[in-house]
Formats: structure tokens, sequence, C-alpha cells
């Protein structure tokens, strides 16, 4: 099969699996469908919410949310990836500072991110700081880990190699380690981009004006349902086109690696 007829068919294979899940939302919201462990009866129908999306165009304060959450998410990830990325690559490659930062590291890990905005509230003076706060730690483990993950991963053979040719340590480090963990450091922050979209709702409790995850926290504490599939959709495609993008630049700065489907 031919590259584009191959892409032509993953193309409609997916818009087919996006097609079929709105017409079961159809079916199962305009009929109120009951399966007794779920109901659909107060779940708004795709037409109520294609109604709503055009409402949130037309209103002027869609950019100033689409702005606020973008910015938050876009500090909070930016923080996330210098710190776990540089503490990862250490970590992986430093037995003494793996010993110390570790243990604190993996006891903070599970700690959801709503939890933390009690301490976020008392740690910063302004809700802006207390919410980049929130998105930070929810993208800083997946990038973390799975920095540490690439760096002991790599291939001692190819370590050893370039020492026996006289490699020092710091070129060691940038023509071995980082091109060798690469893909894992891409994995991870792409994890972390989609984790800190689903960090956003709870980062924005906080604040009472403005970002997607605000509007759809306060159309739930107002009733309107329609509203809450808005802002989910909105956050679910913001997430998924960063995090493609993190993926796709990836791609282009690693034009050694080829994936188990054999693409670069």
């Amino acid at each position: 099969m031919k590259p584009s007829h191959d892409r032509l068919l993953r193309w409609g294979v997916q818009a087919a699996s996006l097609l079929v899940c709105v017409w079961t939302w159809h079916l199962l919201s305009s009929r109120h469908a009951n399966l007794g462990f779920v109901t659909f009866a107060n779940v708004p129908d795709p037409t109520e919410v294609a109604e709503s999306v055009g409402e949130l165009l037309a209103s002027p304060k869609v950019w100033l949310h689409l702005s606020s959450s973008l910015f938050r998410v876009g500090a909070g990830f930016a923080l996330a990836a210098l710190i776990g990325v540089g503490l990862g690559l250490l970590i992986g490659r430093a037995t003494w500072v793996r010993l110390a930062l570790l243990p604190p590291l993996e006891v903070a890990r599970p700690i959801p991110a709503v939890a933390w905005i009690p301490l976020a509230i008392l740690m910063f003076p302004s809700s802006e700081g207390s919410m980049i706060f929130i998105t930070f730690v929810g993208a800083l483990f997946p990038i973390l880990l799975n920095t540490i993950h690439g760096v002991n991963g790599v291939d001692a053979r190819l370590i050893a190699s370039a020492r026996s040719l006289g490699t020092g340590r710091w070129r060691l480090f940038g023509q071995v380690i980082l091109p060798a963990s690469a893909p894992s450091i891409v994995t991870g922050l792409s994890i972390g981009m989609g984790t800190c979209w689903f960090c956003l709702v709870t980062a924005e409790m906080i604040s009472g004006q403005y970002g997607i995850g605000y509007y759809t926290w306060e159309s739930y504490t107002v009733q309107n349902y329609a509203n809450i599939v808005v802002g989910m959709l909105v956050i679910g495609l913001l997430g998924m086109g960063s995090s493609a993008l993190l993926q796709w630049g990836g791609r282009r700065l690693m034009p050694w690696y080829v994936n188990q489907e054999g693409r670069a």
C-alpha cells in the first residue's frame, strides 16, 4: 500500500471512531438512556453542546478564557520541563544525587494536585502563582520519571565504547547519554503536557475570574450542563494538540529515532 493511501486510511479510521462516539453519545442522551449503573437523563445532547460552543465563540470573554489558561499551562509546563529534565538527568547519572533527592520526590509524587491547593494558597501571595504551581506539580513527575527511565535505559555498551575511545565526561553526556535518552524525555514531556491540562480545572478553582478550567467549574456550579461539556472538550482538544505538537517537534529533533511502527 502506498504511504499516501496508508495515511488516508489512518485518518479515515480515526474520523470514523470519532463519529461513532458522537453518534453513541447522541443516541444515549436523546433517549435519556438508563443503564442501571449510569443514566444519561441529564447529559446534554451534542446539538445542545454545539449551540453552547457557538455562544462561547461569540462571547467577548472567550479569548480571555483561552489566553489565561494557555499562559498558566505554558508557564507551569515550562518550569516542570526545565526542573524535571534537569533533575532526571542528574538522578539518572549521579548515585548520590539519586539517594538524596529521589526519596522525598517519591513521597510527593502520589499527592494529587487538588491536595496542593491549600498549601499553594498559603505559599503564593497571588492566585496566579498558585495556579501556575498546581499545573507545574501536575507536569513535573511524568517528565522527571521518564527522564530517569531514559537515562537508566541507555545501553551500557554505548557508554563503554565511548569511554574506550577517550570520550570525556561532558562529551559522553552530550553525545551519547542525552541522545539515547531523548525519546523517553519527549514521551515524558508529552505526558506531562497532558497532565498539565488535566490539572487545569483544579488550578483554576482557586481563581474566580477567567480560564477554561474556571469556565468548566463555574458551569457546574450554575448547573449549565452543556457548557460543562464544552469546557471539557476545549481542554481535551488543547491538550491533545499541544501533546501532538511536542511529539512532532521531538521527531524532528531525533532523526535517528524510529518507533515501533517504523516512523521517525
